[in-house]
């Protein structure tokens, strides 16, 4: 037994590459955001993702949610840390986990390397939406956005106790089983909520009410971290595992540990799920697709657009990110929320 525990211990300080939720997450997020698509928007997901030849994973939405991670681990570890905001608990200092927030390469999916994925979120949204995003910039940044959305949602991608994310801290599962802490909110906490991701997701979205859908898709990408981060210092690493990786012996879960875990983490890929949605209806809202790629709305607008937009004096903008709200049955403050994002995205 010693031996084994002794070789778990030298696995986990040399872990390999956080992979945040583990392939099931992401295709839950996926499939919840898939459901929060407006008909149009979903049509335009499909659109884009069809153009997608690389093979590394398959090419509907929950399949390219796992696409960023399989990406990294082919050789492009230029893309690690944008996987993560590594807010550390004794001193949360987000702009220090961002690396200073660099400036963005054009296109984003050029770097920096040393970037964080509050701002890779950012940047690759407003690729999504952009007028002038190339056809095979806007397929990186949809696949980047369907992944990136889940990680920030985890809390081990958005904090850290000097234990690479958790990586460090090894946890005894009973008898001679351990797991590290970040991999058990990967996958373990996961695992515990069903088999099936698409299963998963519908129970999940099916518990979401009006006002927390509303709530969460009010709050931007550093918001989300900072969500997260608070579920990692309230319930994460209320284990009691010191700070850094000089590991000792596994950690055993408190009473009730797995509960707390499975709750918060659940109600983690919700929120992901919700907002996801949301980013890709506002972003895509003008986007239109046609059988030889993606043509911005305002280079091929719908018949009529300009003559309406010069006759009320609101720009083609304006009266698509209207006709999308229209679309979506947005109401009074709502309505008026939504569209003010669409229009700024539009810019």
């Amino acid at each position: 037994m010693r031996i084994l525990i002794a070789l778990a211990v030298l696995v986990s300080a040399f872990p390999g590459p956080a992979s945040a939720w583990g392939y099931k997450g992401h295709q839950v997020v996926a499939d919840i955001a898939r459901a929060e698509l407006t008909p149009a928007v979903r049509a335009k997901v499909d659109a884009i993702l069809a153009g997608d030849t690389d093979p590394l994973t398959g090419h509907d939405m929950a399949a390219e949610a796992t696409w960023a991670d399989a990406f990294r681990s082919h050789g492009h570890r230029e893309t690690a840390q944008w996987h993560f905001v590594d807010t550390e608990l004794d001193h949360p200092d987000v702009d220090a986990a961002c690396f200073g927030h660099p400036t963005a390469n054009s296109p984003a999916s050029a770097g920096p390397e040393r970037d964080c994925v509050i701002d890779k979120v950012r940047e690759f949204e407003s690729e999504l939406g952009a007028l002038g995003t190339s056809p095979g910039e806007r397929l990186l940044s949809l696949k980047f956005l369907l992944h990136f959305a889940g990680d920030l949602h985890q809390p081990l991608h958005a904090s850290d106790n000097h234990d690479r994310g958790g990586n460090c801290v090894l946890l005894s599962l009973g008898g001679v089983r351990t797991q590290n802490l970040h991999a058990y909110w990967d996958t373990t906490v996961v695992e515990a909520l069903g088999s099936d991701p698409a299963a998963i997701a519908m129970m999940l979205r099916g518990r979401i009410t009006p006002a927390q859908r509303a709530l969460w898709q009010a709050a931007d990408a550093q918001a989300w971290a900072q969500e997260a981060f608070i579920v990692a210092r309230s319930v994460v690493y209320t284990i009691g595992s010191p700070p850094g990786c000089d590991s000792g012996a596994p950690v055993a879960l408190p009473d009730g540990y797995d509960t707390r875990a499975q709750a918060a983490a659940a109600l983690q890929l919700e929120r992901a799920g919700v907002r996801l949605g949301e980013m890709l209806n506002l972003a895509l809202a003008r986007v239109q697709i046609s059988t030889t790629g993606i043509i911005p709305a305002v280079t091929a607008p719908v018949a009529g657009a300009s003559d309406r937009a010069a006759e009320s004096g609101r720009t083609p903008a304006s009266l698509e990110c209207s006709a999308e709200a229209d679309q979506r049955g947005l109401h009074g403050k709502e309505r008026q929320r939504f569209r003010r994002k669409c229009i700024r995205l539009a810019r």
